[in-house]
């Protein structure tokens, strides 16, 4: 059974960790406004010092390991090989790690902000930002693409446990049974009913997953508000961005990193729109109080410094921004899923999202230019050009056909 944590608890629990002493002052404990049915969040002060104990509500005793093993095992693989000490800068630091309680302890970082919440309070989108993100995030997939030590290490459980494969997140709506009725409310049926009728969707979906290759280390759960941006990112030359909540992290295809941080992006847009009964969708997508046009420069600043960091996965994968598109629109989808799950919720601009979606996935080229502003041969092949030239000649290895000395013939 669970120990369940408290503000009025944690203190005697990390003093008995070692993570925290009765000498060290005065200290503090209390709850995060996000904590949710899934996780507990306290946040803890102790002398100079701020740690965040997360704990799950409630744990799935299936076999399967819990998520933050996942976490865990990132940081294991962070000290495991050195190496990769650019990406240890970009996470926190894992301090205590209670698998039977389901706790994980990290440091807390009082100086940066979510981003989600600094792009709702200041109403702006710095390309700065955007392309610190897309360095980042690059800087993660580089380090580890095709590495088959880090795949290896990742592909650990804890004891007792296996793990076959790696989740393929290429998933679509699961098979509709009776048991939905007593679920789900009338209104949100419209969208299993919108999902069933376009074969096109299920087919792309179905290829999607298809063609899924895991290659990298991926952090699977990118949304705007894991990521982290100093408060005074102005004032600095480097944004000092941080990637929280590992979670989901395992080998998987980057594709879906960079597709689920585009359709977080996108939300902002989509979330704004001017919905109306009488109102076309082009109509609608054109009044949003965010327009799209506000957002594109950080979405063409966030995949340009992406693919200026990381070119050669245009070797391994000449597709790839399509596919980048693609999970965008499957994420977009799993998105309003996760709202009828939760908030029991479905409206009329989640007809309009799931409209988007279906078009990211059914004709990914066309939405690209949609996107982005400009067409997918004008963000990739500037990239290709630089890539070519930064590529080292190689000495062609010819057999000598002369000798070093010069000799005459009878000499």
């Amino acid at each position: 059974m669970l120990l369940p944590l408290s503000s009025h608890n944690v203190l005697q629990y990390l003093q008995d960790v070692g993570l925290c002493s009765s000498e060290n002052g005065s200290s503090d404990a209390s709850e995060l406004p996000e904590n949710s049915n899934k996780n507990l969040n306290l946040l803890v002060t102790t002398g100079n010092s701020k740690l965040l104990v997360k704990q799950k509500r409630s744990v799935e005793r299936d076999g399967i390991p819990h998520e933050f093993f996942n976490e865990w095992l990132f940081q294991q693989l962070l000290q495991q090989f050195p190496v990769l000490g650019n990406i240890s800068a970009i996470a926190p630091l894992i301090k205590h790690f209670d698998e039977e309680n389901s706790i994980l302890v990290r440091n807390y970082f009082s100086e940066y902000v979510e981003l989600g919440k600094f792009y709702r309070h200041q109403d702006i989108f710095p390309t700065e930002i955007a392309t610190a993100i897309g360095t980042t995030l690059a800087g993660l997939h580089r380090a580890t693409f095709q590495r088959r030590e880090y795949r290896d290490f990742m592909s650990a459980a804890p004891e007792g446990q296996f793990r076959y494969n790696f989740y393929n997140p290429a998933q679509g709506v699961e098979s509709i049974s009776p048991e939905i009725f007593g679920i789900v409310p009338t209104e949100a049926l419209k969208f299993y009913v919108l999902y069933q009728r376009y074969e096109s969707l299920e087919s792309a979906i179905a290829d999607l997953a298809y063609e899924w290759q895991p290659c990298c280390l991926t952090h699977n759960d990118l949304k705007l508000n894991n990521i982290l941006i100093h408060s005074r990112w102005h004032q600095l030359d480097d944004c000092l961005v941080r990637l929280i909540d590992w979670e989901a992290c395992s080998w998987g295809d980057p594709a879906f990193d960079l597709g689920t941080l585009l359709a977080s992006y996108l939300e902002i847009w989509l979330k704004s729109l001017v919905v109306d009964s009488s109102i076309e969708l082009e109509e609608s997508l054109h009044l949003a109080m965010t327009p799209l046009e506000v957002i594109q420069p950080s979405l063409l600043a966030l995949i340009r410094a992406y693919l200026n960091a990381f070119p050669m996965i245009l070797d391994y994968r000449s597709d790839f921004l399509v596919r980048v598109i693609q999970f965008a629109g499957l994420t977009l989808i799993h998105q309003i899923q996760e709202t009828i799950k939760c908030r029991k919720h479905f409206d009329n601009a989640d007809i309009y999202m799931i409209q988007v979606a279906k078009n990211f996935l059914t004709i990914p080229e066309q939405s690209i230019m949609n996107v982005f502003g400009i067409c997918e041969s004008e963000i990739v092949s500037p990239v290709a050009k630089n890539h070519l030239l930064l590529q080292p000649q190689k000495e062609q290895q010819l057999v000598r056909l002369y000798y070093e000395k010069t000799r005459l013939r009878g000499c």
